[in-house]
């Protein structure tokens, strides 16, 4: 093995191998509690699921708890079990705490980099992502109903390389277990081009003011415990695009039209969520 590859697969995230399906077993009964009684999870559209590898898009919800990403990974592991093989791309900074990053590729967690998602697909397994990241988890309590990617279109562009369906996933609650006041990001961003440097050295993407536990008020991007509220998530039909392929992937135009439809579609399925929970 090649002296850079052989660094990476020992750096966590970099590696599909730390994936442990033991240890989802120990969770399970935690999830469990929190998907029955304190979230109260009501799900459906699971049929949706076909038996061939996938990219699961979702909409992420509630901070750095991401409370209905869990409650997916719980019915996904109850419904097909821990064998079935399924990865998570997490950001970068994610993996820079060496507790939670260890943690995380014991769940099948690795790092959100083309390589890895790349890696996991040409495996057979389906990976999750969730495009919006930071961005969205922070998203203000008024645009809890948008679906939120902040333009990125890596995804589009790892499905139609990659050649695999797109299997949307949205929710409803899990964005008020916390309540979003605004985002101070740009004043922060000016700031730093003013000559402020970033804490750690690291671009935190959001600078969120949030109402939640166990701060009260909270000024930054801080982990949070959610507030026990109902959750709803759907798994929406595939969406299959006209073309795949490299050069569809290279195709600028046609990455931005199947970056649209599928932020419409989903946009859609959780328009129609919201007016049914209402």
């Amino acid at each position: 093995m090649p002296e850079k590859q052989h660094y990476l697969k020992t750096k966590p995230g970099w590696s599909l191998e730390q994936k442990d399906p033991r240890f989802i077993q120990l969770m399970m009964p935690l999830w469990e509690w929190l998907y029955r009684y304190y979230f109260r999870v009501q799900t459906s559209g699971w049929e949706n699921i076909p038996q061939s590898k996938v990219l699961i898009v979702g909409s992420h919800n509630g901070g750095l708890a991401a409370p209905d990403m869990y409650m997916v990974m719980y019915d996904w592991f109850q419904r097909f079990g821990v064998e079935r093989p399924v990865y998570g791309l997490a950001h970068p900074y994610f993996w820079q705490v060496p507790l939670t990053a260890e943690l995380a590729g014991r769940l099948g967690a690795i790092i959100a980099h083309p390589r890895m998602a790349i890696a996991a697909l040409r495996s057979g397994a389906s990976v999750l992502v969730y495009p919006g990241g930071a961005q969205d988890l922070f998203r203000p309590h008024a645009m809890r109903h948008q679906i939120h990617f902040a333009g990125n279109q890596g995804f589009i562009k790892l499905a139609l390389r990659e050649q695999v369906p797109i299997v949307p996933i949205i929710s409803v609650g899990a964005h008020d277990t916390l309540f979003v006041l605004a985002d101070l990001y740009k004043i922060l961003e000016q700031l730093h081009e003013s000559g402020m440097p970033w804490l750690f050295g690291l671009d935190p993407e959001v600078f969120p003011i949030y109402l939640g536990l166990p701060w009260g008020l909270a000024i930054g991007p801080l982990p949070n415990i959610p507030l026990p509220v109902t959750i709803h998530t759907r798994v929406c039909p595939p969406i299959v695009f006209e073309r795949y392929g490299r050069d569809a992937a290279s195709d600028r135009s046609y990455v931005n039209a199947c970056y649209e439809l599928v932020q419409s579609q989903m946009q859609q399925e959780l328009d129609d969520l919201v007016i049914g929970n209402c």
